[in-house]
């Protein structure tokens, strides 16, 4: 991860919630000096307030990166506080969900240098991916930038064209939330079965997590991996028979849900 342009010329971090603090931490480990960060926040937490970064004070007139990690509702209010920082080389990265490249644009100014990214909450472990997609004016070297400072908090992945940021959204962006309530039912069927609260629930947490860590790793598609567990008229077949149901299993009700959190991502973006 190489930040030795941040660490000369500062970075700015408009907002410190969970996701702010989660890339923070990454930053400071990564090395950055906890003096070349400046951070506007209302209400800083605790912890923020012990790292030794710069905390609502004076900004530094040219910082190598500004990153917007407030939420959308708060944008309007947020922005004024960095407008005057826009329109020079400054990069501006922001990962509030539905704020199209275009409104910063019209805030900052068009020539400057913004990327647009949508990580997820696995980033609080590390574990997150994010998705980004520059403006007109970010040249190569940003990209590069934005996915060095993105990566301390997992991986990351470049978007062709804006209008997908939408579908990434929808897929990655809510998604962890699909599978936290994949966990929740899981165990509580695990219940419903004659199983302990906690030992389901230890169950199903332990089974998601070992299924995902598994499908990073093998090189076989994860369909392959269902197959190769599916034992011909076994258990998993009989299970696998009611949630790949076309009507009423998985894929309808995951293409359902992908389509009301990308069509939800797009109504926000008009807001």
């Amino acid at each position: 991860m190489d930040i030795s342009r941040v660490a000369e010329q500062g970075l700015v971090l408009l907002g410190c919630g969970k996701m702010g603090s989660a890339m923070l931490a990454g930053w400071l480990e990564h090395g950055l000096p906890a003096s070349s960060v400046w951070v506007i926040d209302p209400y800083p937490s605790d912890w923020l307030k012990a790292q030794g970064v710069n905390i609502n004070t004076a900004l530094p007139e040219a910082p190598a990166v500004v990153l917007v990690a407030v939420k959308p509702q708060m944008m309007g209010e947020a922005l004024p506080a960095i407008q005057a920082l826009g329109g020079g080389d400054t990069l501006f990265i922001s990962v509030a969900a539905g704020t199209s490249l275009a409104t910063f644009e019209n805030v900052i100014g068009a020539d400057t240098p913004i990327i647009r990214a949508m990580p997820n909450t696995p980033a609080a472990v590390r574990q997150g991916i994010t998705a980004l997609i520059g403006n007109a004016n970010t040249s190569d070297a940003d990209i590069l930038l934005a996915e060095d400072l993105l990566s301390a908090i997992g991986e990351t992945v470049r978007l062709d064209d804006e209008t997908q940021m939408d579908a990434v959204t929808g897929v990655s962006g809510s998604g962890p939330a699909y599978v936290f309530h994949l966990i929740e039912t899981l165990a509580q069927a695990g219940e419903a079965h004659g199983l302990p609260p906690e030992l389901a629930m230890k169950l199903a947490k332990s089974t998601v997590a070992g299924a995902g860590a598994l499908a990073m790793a093998a090189d076989e598609h994860p369909s392959q991996l269902r197959v190769n567990v599916t034992s011909p008229n076994g258990t998993t077949q009989a299970a696998l028979e009611v949630l790949m149901h076309e009507e009423e299993g998985f894929p309808d009700l995951l293409h359902r849900a992908v389509k009301a959190a990308t069509n939800r991502s797009k109504e926000l973006s008009r807001e």
